[in-house]
């Protein structure tokens, strides 16, 4: 998924569920921020301060991609989050583990990482954890079939719209990057070099509005129904938020209001926009236009640079910084949404590696 849906469609989905437009836009921020977070390291202070955080994205043509621990680290707990053959825990050990680590759409794994953040609730970083748990569960929808390994499990082919068509753009970057591994006539890896997540089948899994087929490793002929896919990722969102305003990770809600779930489902189905800063575009006007329930507001994000929330903690403004660098140190920083932010993806990695996975059986990283 990409900006429209993770910013957009969470913040919407956020205030439907109840929370204010302050709580809503950290939610929605965060999930966004999952995918622009791409520095990691530690950041310095003038008066000997230290603090480390953690990249929790790589850009797709990014080298590190190919480095085995540093894609286990980001893609495993942040993108592409193991579906255990959508099975129970205790069940599938019996499975190829490769198999088992393909993400696969509200699995019980991901139920169990939803049940995580919100036991987590009255931690400082609460909101903040909250909005990357939705990134990565409305992502089991999106990446259903994928997984965050450079594996063969990946190798799709013949990957179409609903006209027949490639797309191109994607097409020819894959090309020049793979040069002698990429296929550019059919879009399909041809050597030794395995795809990454859904690398293979271009973007088409991150944009809401497509139908669109493939075939998968085994020559099985797929079907996907995005529009589909992504008003049920919002409907189980809305769920699971309004179960953390509760406090119970198994009470019953009520879910989207219907008025509202028709508005968003059209909206995926007809925001025909290739790129996903278009159609975050659209979203915005229409929640500024006052057409959900809970009336006009007016969200921003911006991701690096003045005004982000990294601008705010540390007076940040470059799209990289160097560790050789020295920050102004504020007390203020202890509480910035900046720093928050990465202390939730520290602990959200921590527990989805080291406590949830390994209930299903499962070793990563």
């Amino acid at each position: 998924m990409q900006i429209d849906f993770h910013h957009a469609v969470t913040y919407v989905v956020a205030r439907l569920a109840g929370f204010g437009h302050a709580e809503a836009e950290v939610v929605a921020h965060s999930a966004q921020y999952v995918d622009d977070a791409t520095n990691g390291g530690e950041i310095l202070f003038d008066n000997g301060a230290l603090y480390s955080r953690i990249a929790s994205a790589h850009k797709m043509l990014d080298y590190r991609n190919f480095e085995r621990l540093a894609t286990a680290r980001v893609w495993i707990p942040f993108h592409f989050l193991p579906g255990n053959e959508g099975l129970p825990a205790g069940q599938g050990e019996d499975i190829d583990l490769m198999q088992r680590m393909v993400c696969r759409p509200d699995s019980h794994v991901a139920r169990a990482m939803v049940a995580a953040a919100i036991a987590a609730r009255h931690q400082p970083y609460g909101l903040h954890r909250l909005g990357i748990t939705m990134h990565v569960y409305a992502d089991t929808w999106a990446h259903q079939g994928f997984a965050g390994v450079n594996h063969e499990v990946n190798l799709v082919r013949n990957v179409r719209d609903d006209a027949g068509n490639l797309d191109t753009s994607l097409r020819n970057r894959l090309k020049s990057f793979f040069d002698d591994v990429f296929d550019s006539a059919t879009s399909n890896f041809v050597g030794k070099t395995m795809p990454l997540g859904h690398g293979a089948a271009l973007s088409y899994p991150d944009r809401p509005y497509l139908h669109w087929r493939y075939e998968d490793g085994l020559g099985s002929a797929v079907e996907r129904d995005n529009p589909s896919d992504f008003l049920t990722a919002a409907e189980r969102m809305c769920e699971a938020m309004q179960r953390f305003r509760i406090g119970d990770p198994s009470a019953a809600v009520p879910g989207l209001p219907a008025a509202d779930r028709e508005r968003i489902g059209r909206l995926l189905a007809e925001t025909r926009l290739e790129e996903g800063e278009d159609r975050h575009a659209v979203w915005l006007d229409h929640i500024r236009g006052g057409h959900f329930a809970f009336g006009a507001a007016q969200p921003r994000y911006v991701d690096k640079g003045r005004g982000s929330w990294k601008f705010l903690a540390i007076g940040d403004h470059k799209r990289r910084d160097y560790s050789t660098e020295r920050f102004d140190y504020r007390p203020s920083f202890l509480h910035s949404d900046w720093k928050m932010f990465h202390d939730a993806l520290l602990a959200h990695r921590f527990e989805v590696i080291h406590e949830i996975l390994p209930r299903f059986g499962i070793c990563a990283a």
